[in-house]
């Protein structure tokens, strides 16, 4: 069943791509307390989430946060070292925190997986993003396949 507003995350464990290597932490912990722009993309280094929507997060992070949003999250189905070197190439320093979710724990959980074997990656996350407050869903949007417009960090200021 796929989550919806209203509904408190389900509780996994990220690995946090940090400075010294992967972390982990718990939805429950990183979620609890604060309001979070989340972001899911397929993979990194993929060519619309290269060039728009981690490009997008990183630019708009400051107008987000002033709009009451406390941290911007990205999460992927790739482990944290991939998820750091993606970062890092993208500058994101400190305006996105990547959480991996390398077995796809978290989208299966939210029903928010893909099927993308016939692409040679196996079991992805959908493109989505959502807003957070301390672990319960409060906006949700979720793209068609192929598409790239309400998961944007532009729609999201929108709809704040």
């Amino acid at each position: 069943m796929t989550i919806k507003v209203g509904d408190r995350l389900p509780s996994v464990t990220f690995a946090k791509a940090t400075e010294n290597g992967p972390e982990s932490v718990t939805s429950d912990e990183f979620f609890a307390g604060r309001k979070v722009a989340l972001f899911s993309v397929p993979g990194a280094f993929t060519p619309t989430c290269s060039a728009k929507h981690l490009p997008g997060f990183v630019d708009k992070a400051e107008d987000l946060k002033a709009k009451g949003i406390d941290a911007v999250a990205c999460t992927a189905v790739n482990d944290a070292f991939v998820l750091g070197a993606w970062k890092d190439q993208n500058n994101a320093g400190d305006a996105v925190t990547m959480l991996a979710d390398g077995n796809a724990e978290f989208v299966k959980a939210a029903g928010l997986e893909m099927d993308g074997t016939k692409f040679g990656m196996g079991t992805r996350g959908q493109r989505f993003s959502m807003v957070v407050n301390d672990g319960v869903v409060e906006q949700l949007n979720v793209e068609a396949p192929g598409e790239f417009k309400v998961s944007s960090a532009e729609h999201m200021i929108d709809q704040l």
